[in-house]
């Protein structure tokens, strides 16, 4: 776990439950109008982490992939709270993301997960936690955290102390 710079943090993950846990710990720290934008070649273990993600957040349905519908919205029964993932990996470009309002879901007072945030990276506000996914052999995944912004500075603190302790 070692630490590139200020607001970055490096983790090795063995399997898929494990990305699926770090997601966890993660959702259970969001708080309204967070963006984490999750990035990485297919199978690389996006939808996994926000299915965790999800979980830790509370998220009524299960988070899966929003592939075929591009966004999923997610309630949870503890207050009145929502959660979106968005999957852009079939975003034709900026005018379709428009199209279906993806600019308003990012000023929006709920946390998004974004897949595939780099076909839509005009839309994207400065501030927000980047995650990206890299394959070190068929199970392992290496994530990168970086955080843009005061917020997602002190979001990346509190996961690495919830997640790791340290």
């Amino acid at each position: 776990m070692p630490i590139l710079k200020p607001g970055t943090l490096e983790f090795i993950s063995l399997n898929v439950e494990q990305t699926a846990r770090l997601g966890s710990r993660l959702g259970e720290i969001l708080r309204p109008g967070d963006i984490i934008c999750l990035s990485g070649g297919l199978g690389a273990g996006k939808t996994a982490f926000a299915r965790g993600v999800g979980k830790g957040w509370g998220a009524v349905p299960p988070v899966t992939s929003p592939t075929f519908t591009l966004v999923h919205e997610h309630t949870r029964q503890a207050d009145s709270g929502r959660l979106f993932h968005v999957d852009s990996y079939r975003v034709a470009g900026i005018e379709d993301a428009l199209s279906f309002g993806l600019d308003e879901l990012l000023l929006d007072r709920h946390p998004v997960l974004l897949e595939w945030p780099e076909r839509v990276a005009p839309l994207l506000p400065e501030e927000r936690l980047d995650i990206l996914f890299r394959f070190e052999d068929s199970e392992r995944r290496h994530i990168q955290f970086e955080a843009r912004g005061e917020r997602y500075n002190e979001l990346l603190e509190t996961f690495r102390r919830r997640a790791f302790g340290a």
